[in-house]
């Protein structure tokens, strides 16, 4: 019966011989009553093992002399302890969106926005539609304004591209011409080209083995990216970004300091030292400077 001593029917019961003697092996179940019972036993110490679903296994030890009529006390079952496991699998969508949201909060020394850089190792390649929400939060953070109208404020100082002229009108130009560079190269080299490219614009860090290993491997993320397939290819994306962007800045930029197709080819070559000396501060410096980073484990060598 069970601890409410309502009857167990149909609880396996085994008779075995435990001592010397005749071998014993006998097995039966329990009827409606709860009750069973084994005939010709021979004498001898005996063991009964009770098992039934979802109680815990009994034994019960005794010895039948030659001639008894053996009778159990009455036996009850106590409920097993259940061991369960829950295993909580998250899809590779939720675990991009999770490291998504992740990266949207990285930022240098606390303010900097640095929201193109992954520290999870193999991490799952961003949607169409996360490329361009990483590309436009980046081209309106206010930290991005800011610095348009610093680099124009010294574009100002030195009269770079004179034809935008002086004064709080020549300052204006500078830096609508200024934040118009950033926003076309981030929107092309972020998200446009990325998607239809099936490209990954991050960064991804390495952070393990020897300082020249990770040196070269930032070096040549400047011309290599990850595919959205999760293989390294050249890094088309960037290349026809910044062609394109060199090429649409000759709708704004005054005549006389529009580039030339030449200047525009070495402009490009400039922008990818700029981006293995940016890769290289990503390795090596950056991730010291970013608080409250989330941690992935060691990133795969």
């Amino acid at each position: 019966m069970d601890k409410d001593e309502t009857v167990c029917e149909g609880a396996h019961i085994a008779l075995s011989a435990s001592g010397a003697g005749a071998p014993l092996a006998r097995t039966t179940t329990s009827d409606g009553d709860g009750e069973f019972d084994f005939d010709d036993i021979p004498a001898g110490a005996f063991q009964l093992t009770i098992s039934s679903s979802g109680f815990a296994t009994q034994t019960i030890n005794g010895v039948l002399h030659a001639g008894e009529s053996y009778q159990t006390p009455p036996i009850k079952l106590l409920i097993s302890a259940a061991s369960s496991e829950v295993r909580v699998s998250a899809s590779r969508d939720e675990i991009a969106l999770a490291q998504f949201k992740e990266e949207e909060e990285q930022r240098v020394f606390g303010f900097i926005p640095n929201f193109y850089v992954s520290y999870a190792p193999d991490a799952p390649p961003l949607t169409s539609r996360q490329k361009f929400h990483l590309a436009w939060r980046s081209s309106i953070d206010p930290i991005t304004i800011a610095a348009s109208g610093f680099f124009a404020g010294i574009e100002q100082a030195g009269n770079n591209f004179s034809g935008f002229g002086e004064g709080a009108q020549g300052y204006a130009k500078r830096f609508g011409a200024n934040y118009a560079d950033n926003f076309i190269g981030t929107m092309l080299g972020g998200a446009v080209l990325p998607s239809l490219l099936k490209q990954d614009p991050r960064y991804f860090y390495k952070g393990t083995g020897s300082t020249r290993s990770r040196a070269l491997y930032a070096v040549a993320n400047a011309v290599i990216c990850k595919g959205d397939n999760g293989h390294w290819q050249p890094n088309y994306s960037a290349v026809i970004a910044d062609l394109a962007g060199g090429g649409i800045s000759n709708l704004y930029y005054p005549a006389a300091n529009r580039n030339g197709v030449s200047l525009t080819f070495e402009n490009t070559g400039l922008d990818f030292a700029g981006s293995a000396i940016q890769n290289l501060f990503q390795e090596f410096v950056v991730r010291k400077l970013t608080p409250k980073l989330p941690h992935y484990g060691s990133p795969a060598p």
